[in-house]
């Protein structure tokens, strides 16, 4: 762990090309580490009523230190992986480590983070063969969910603004493909994206973009990560060879060494949340 972090804050993540912004990627030494000397942001477990699935789901949410009700937010719907549930990225990832200390240092905007279940249906447990088609199927029912069901419940119940340009949707393997071919299928309702990792599951390229030039227009940011000793990196790259060949701005990099697990997901993570909710990136 320890040399990983060293390793990313020595090196500038590979990136490729004019159209994919040339930033150094890098981690902070303890970037992931909870420290006890600054303020906590805090995690709700909350249920909500799915019209799509027809039973009542579960949802985590992550509100910032200082959080008030009288303040409005922007938010970050994060996804898991196929593996996992609406707890994988606080078991494996502790989001909430990051964005504490992300604060902390003054480096990101105050935001709501609703960590869902995006496996839609009734027992949407992880248990058993997680490749059922049954199962497999449900991470794209998740989108009704969440447009009709999820979006609205947090709207309801956290003071959240209610338009497009702050709200984000990212995630992790599995996620990442639902973030992509959610976000970039709903323009309308989301102007950040973000895949890490993202999963076979992710739509094809002129799918997922069919019209280059209301993404152009209507996307403030497109974030693109993978590790280059991911077995799935050509899901990323396709993605952003075409991206690349219609001009469309977006964040790609390549985590030297990187492999299909946290220490990709937490890097992606951080950088990730910095562009956030401050103007066209």
């Amino acid at each position: 762990m320890k040399q990983f972090v060293i390793f990313l804050c020595c090196c500038t993540f590979v990136l490729s090309q004019s159209n994919a912004q040339q930033m150094n990627y890098s981690v902070d030494a303890g970037y992931d580490l909870p420290k006890s000397d600054i303020p906590h942001g805090k995690i709700d477990t909350l249920h909500y009523n799915s019209s799509t699935v027809g039973t009542q789901r579960t949802t985590l949410v992550y509100t910032p230190p200082g959080y008030s009700a009288n303040q409005n937010y922007p938010v970050l719907y994060l996804l898991h992986g196929i593996g996992g549930d609406e707890f994988e990225w606080l078991n494996g990832g502790h989001p909430e480590v990051i964005l504490d200390n992300l604060y902390a240092a003054g480096k990101i905007e105050p935001m709501i983070v609703v960590l869902p279940n995006g496996r839609a249906m009734k027992d949407d447990r992880a248990g058993g063969n997680i490749f059922e088609p049954e199962k497999v199927e449900a991470f794209a029912t998740f989108e009704s969910d969440l447009l009709n069901d999820l979006i609205p419940f947090i709207e309801k119940t956290y003071p959240v603004i209610k338009d497009r340009e702050h709200r984000a949707i990212a995630g992790l393997s599995m996620g990442g493909g639902q973030s992509l071919n959610f976000g970039l299928g709903n323009l309308d309702k989301f102007a950040w994206v973000g895949g890490f990792s993202s999963a076979p599951n992710t739509k094809l390229p002129e799918e997922l973009i069919p019209n280059p030039e209301e993404a152009k227009e209507k996307l403030k940011l497109l974030f693109i990560s993978c590790g280059d000793k991911d077995g799935l990196i050509s899901f990323s790259k396709r993605t952003h060879d075409y991206l690349e060949e219609h001009n469309i701005a977006h964040h790609y990099y390549v985590i030297p060494g990187g492999q299909h697990d946290f220490e990709v997901w937490k890097a992606s993570l951080y950088n990730f949340v910095q562009l956030l909710f401050k103007g066209k990136s």
